[in-house]
């Protein structure tokens, strides 16, 4: 007998689930801002965009697969057992209840509903609509074999619909003309594209989605591991293919927007401009519909995976007990609006998102490098440093003063930092180190 294997079908229902696990709330207003932003230097921009909004996502996918990892916590071991709870309980924080969670009910809120409760103007409209979101993102979490069913089947079918609406009127009847580059954009679009990739926590989500599919596969039956990995990488090119082709679209959608209504601080705005200048009354609901099932989808996935690997870290922790934390800590924070939210997330994802590269660059380079402790430690122990000081680097200015200015002082002398890449020499310095040290305690223990 033959080893079995998805239907397209099936693979379809997958894919789309990973695509609608990843595309949230940042998923659907960054690209825009980058859009406005880039301006005439948009193909440049997508191209940095895409290649951490896409790319590294899809490769942390394959790192999962090809690797036959338990999650994220089983790729990281390889650096050491201590560096893996530090790692898996970090970046399940940032991407579950610190940071990515609470943005998914304030963007939901400001860029989709704002406009019809602010006539109200109470205080508890979003405390009120964080209870009804983040209930029914718990509701549907309680049952975790069910996630395939609620985002690959319902949900996420239903967004790219509502979604496909406003984005062909965007692009087929432009409001005007790109202006000139902004900012970052003006001197280095594929640089800054690339850093503001960053802002998706995809390339952190894949790590932690990967695990998602690789069970959602194994649920179908199929339990060869090549079998496994195939299927994964294959669900995990259609969940990128749709995501690079809505990012390009909704870039498109923030540059031609700039003439009608001036630059906005974020993605929401224009988005909401843009469908009430297409639609009138009517484009407010449809954005409205459009940005609660978004993030409501990777709501339900992140609240599923953080209750799924903590009880894997911590076993005597009931999982109705994490999902309920996974709830009740992001309602709390949603209330802190959304720019006090996007300041505090940035270092972080700053200093955590060169850890996560290195990790899914050694992972798939395991079959020609080794899985030497070495190897990971050096290279992990180099990329470190300067993605701390890339974290302190985008603290806000204010706080660029004291002991922080005196290291970012010495941050400045690496190639790159300017751009958040000041990791990259030392990254490629330790692994040179890396494979050295290996090398030698191999011939020493032969």
């Amino acid at each position: 007998m033959g080893e079995a294997r998805p239907t397209r079908r099936q693979l379809w229902v997958i894919g789309a689930m990973l695509f609608g696990l990843f595309f949230g709330a940042g998923n659907l207003i960054f690209p825009v801002f980058v859009g406005q932003e880039a301006g005439q230097s948009l193909p440049w921009a997508m191209g940095g965009f895409l290649l951490s909004g896409v790319g590294l996502p899809l490769l942390g996918v394959a790192a999962i697969g090809l690797t036959g990892s338990a999650g994220v916590f089983d790729l990281a071991r390889r650096v050491g057992r201590p560096y893996a709870y530090f790692f898996t309980i970090a970046l399940y924080l940032c991407i579950g209840p610190a940071f990515a969670l609470p943005r998914l009910a304030t963007i939901s809120y400001e860029v989709g509903l704002a406009r019809f409760v602010a006539p109200v103007q109470s205080p508890w409209a979003l405390a009120g609509y964080s209870v009804l979101f983040f209930g029914a993102a718990w509701w549907a979490a309680r049952r975790p074999t069910r996630i395939m069913d609620y985002v690959g089947r319902i949900l996420t079918p239903a967004f790219l619909i509502l979604l496909g609406v406003l984005l062909a009127a965007a692009v087929l009847r432009p409001l005007g003309p790109a202006a000139a580059a902004s900012g970052a954009y003006r001197a280095q679009p594929v640089l800054a594209g690339f850093t503001d990739g960053y802002a998706t926590m995809d390339a952190l989500a894949a790590l932690a989605f990967g695990i998602i599919v690789v069970d959602a596969i194994r649920g179908l039956g199929v339990t060869a591991p090549r079998a496994v990995a195939g299927a994964t990488m294959r669900a995990g090119v259609l969940a990128a293919a749709l995501m690079g082709v809505v990012y390009v679209l909704l870039a498109i959608t923030g540059q031609t927007a700039v003439g009608a209504f001036g630059r906005a601080a974020t993605g929401g705005p224009i988005l909401a401009n843009v469908a009430h200048a297409y639609f009138g009354d009517f484009g407010n609901a449809l954005l409205a519909v459009i940005v609660v099932l978004a993030c409501l989808k990777t709501a339900i996935g992140l609240i599923t995976a953080f209750g799924d690997t903590f009880k894997t870290l911590f076993p005597r922790l009931p999982y109705p007990l994490l999902i309920g934390v996974a709830t009740v800590v992001p309602l709390v924070a949603a209330n802190v609006g959304l720019g006090r939210l996007l300041a505090v997330s940035t270092p972080a994802l700053m200093t955590l998102y060169p850890l996560a590269i290195v990790l899914i660059g050694l992972a798939l380079a395991t079959p020609w490098l080794g899985e030497s402790r070495w190897l990971f430690g050096t290279v992990t122990l180099a990329t470190a440093v300067p993605a701390l000081l890339d974290g302190l680097n985008a603290l806000p200015a204010a706080l660029h003063t004291g002991v922080v200015a005196d290291l970012l002082a010495l941050g400045a002398w690496l190639p790159g930092f300017a751009y958040g890449l000041g990791w990259c020499v030392p990254a490629a310095v330790g692994l040179v180190v890396g494979l050295v040290l290996s090398q030698v305690t191999q011939r020493k223990a032969r």
